[in-house]
C-alpha cells in the first residue's frame, strides 16, 4: 500500500508502479484519486468545469481563503486578471530581469570568499524572496518578515494537504500579512502590484499569499533542483558551460524530472470517466505533476536527465489551463540568470555531499551543500 512517507521521500518508483497499473488510481492514504498519466493530467487541468478547485476542502483556500488559486470561472478571472499584466514579457524584461541580475550578483559576492555554501538557504531562497518582496512592495516590511510568514503558511498548507488542520502559526502569519497589505493599500507612495486593482482588500490579501507560494517556494525549489541536476551530471554541466544555448532546455528538463510543485488538487463536479476509471461527483482528483512528467508514453527513458530531450518544454511543471502559473516566464528568467551567474563566477562549483529532493507537495533538496575551493 502506498504511504505518505514513500510519496514524500522518493515517489517516482511508486508513481511508475501506479501508472503502470492505471494512470488514474485510488490511493487510500490520500483519500482520493491520483492521476499519474500525462494525457489524463492534461484533461483534468484543462477542464475546470468538470475538475474544479472551487471546493471547501481545497488546502490553500482553507489557509488563506478564496483566491485566484481556489476559484474557477468568472470569479477566478476576476481574481487573476489584475495580476496578469506585471508578468507579461515586457515587465519581466524591463523590471525583473535587472533585479534578478543585481540580486544574484549581490548574493554571490557574499558567498564567494567562503569557498562553500548551503546553496538553497544561502542563494536560491534569498533570490526568490528578493524578487517576490520587490513585486509585493509591502510598506514597512523587509524580506525576512515575508520569509517568516511564508514558511508558516507553507507548513499550514502542507498540514492540510496531509489531512490535518491548519496550523496556528500559519493563521498568525496570515493575520500579519493582512495587516501589512492593508497598510500598503492605504499608502499612496507604495510601489506594489497589489495597489490600484479592482478587488476587495481581503481578496488582495488572499492573492498576495498565493503570489508568495508561486514566487518563493516553487521558484526556490526550481533553482535548487536545476543546480542539483547539473552538478549531479558533470557531462551535462560541461556541455552547458560550453554552449549556453542549452541552458533553457536544461531548465525545462530539470522541471520535468523534478517539478518543484509536484501535485495539484481538483474536485469532480459530476460523475465522470477519466482514462477508463469511473470517478464520482465530489471525489478528490489529485494530479501528480511528478508522475505525468515521467510518463514514458510521452518522455522515453523518463528517469534520465537528458539535456537534449527535444520535448522537455512540454513538461507540466507550471500546470495547464486556466490555472497555468502566472509567473512562469519570471521563474524561467530567474533560473537562467541564476545558473548563468553561478557557472560564470564559480567555475569549480561542485556538490559537497550527495543530496536527494524530498517533499510531498513542494519538492526540492532539503539542503544543497556545495563548494568551489
Amino acid at each position: 500500500m502506498t504511504t505518505l512517507d514513500e510519496l514524500t521521500a522518493d515517489p517516482h518508483p511508486v508513481l511508475a508502479r501506479l501508472r503502470g497499473s492505471s494512470p488514474v488510481a485510488w490511493v487510500p492514504v490520500l483519500d482520493g484519486w491520483l492521476v499519474t498519466g500525462y494525457a489524463p493530467a492534461q484533461q483534468v487541468m484543462r477542464d475546470a468545469a468538470t475538475f474544479t478547485v472551487d471546493d471547501p476542502r481545497f488546502s490553500t483556500a482553507t489557509v488563506v481563503g478564496p483566491s485566484m488559486l481556489s476559484l474557477d470561472g468568472a470569479a477566478h478571472a476576476r481574481h487573476r486578471d489584475p495580476f496578469v499584466s506585471p508578468f507579461r514579457p515586457a515587465p519581466v524584461r524591463d523590471r525583473y530581469a535587472a533585479l534578478v541580475a543585481r540580486s544574484t550578483a549581490r548574493l554571490i559576492d557574499t558567498l564567494l570568499p567562503r569557498g562553500r555554501a548551503e546553496l538553497r538557504a544561502d542563494f536560491a531562497g534569498p533570490l526568490a524572496l528578493a524578487v517576490l518582496a520587490d513585486a509585493l512592495g509591502l510598506t514597512g516590511v523587509d524580506g525576512d518578515a515575508v520569509r517568516t510568514w511564508y514558511a508558516a503558511l507553507v507548513e499550514s498548507v502542507s498540514a492540510v494537504t496531509a489531512g490535518g488542520p491548519p496550523t496556528e502559526a500559519g493563521a498568525a502569519a496570515f493575520r500579519e500579512l493582512g495587516a501589512h497589505v492593508h497598510r500598503t493599500l492605504a499608502d499612496p507612495a507604495a510601489d506594489s502590484l497589489l495597489t490600484g486593482i479592482a478587488l476587495e482588500p481581503a481578496e488582495v490579501v488572499a492573492n498576495a499569499a498565493v503570489l508568495m507560494f508561486g514566487g518563493i517556494d516553487t521558484t526556490e525549489g526550481m533553482i535548487a533542483n536545476l543546480v542539483l541536476h547539473l552538478l549531479s551530471h558533470p557531462a551535462a554541466l560541461a556541455e552547458v558551460r560550453a554552449d549556453r544555448t542549452l541552458l533553457p532546455n536544461a531548465i525545462e528538463e530539470s522541471m520535468r524530472v523534478e517539478p518543484a510543485a509536484s501535485v495539484v488538487d481538483r474536485y469532480a463536479t459530476r460523475d465522470v470517466t477519466l482514462a477508463g476509471t469511473r470517478i464520482a461527483k465530489g471525489d478528490l482528483v489529485r494530479v501528480s505533476i511528478a508522475g505525468a512528467n515521467r510518463d514514458p508514453a510521452v518522455f522515453p527513458d523518463p528517469d534520465t536527465f537528458d539535456l537534449r530531450r527535444t520535448n522537455a518544454r512540454t513538461n507540466l511543471a507550471f500546470a495547464l489551463g486556466p490555472h497555468f502559473c502566472l509567473g512562469a516566464r519570471l521563474a524561467r528568467v530567474e533560473a537562467e540568470i541564476a545558473m548563468t551567474a553561478l557557472m560564470d563566477r564559480l567555475p569549480r562549483l561542485r556538490l559537497a555531499a550527495p543530496v536527494t529532493p524530498s517533499g510531498l507537495v513542494f519538492r526540492r533538496p532539503p539542503t544543497l551543500p556545495v563548494r568551489w575551493d
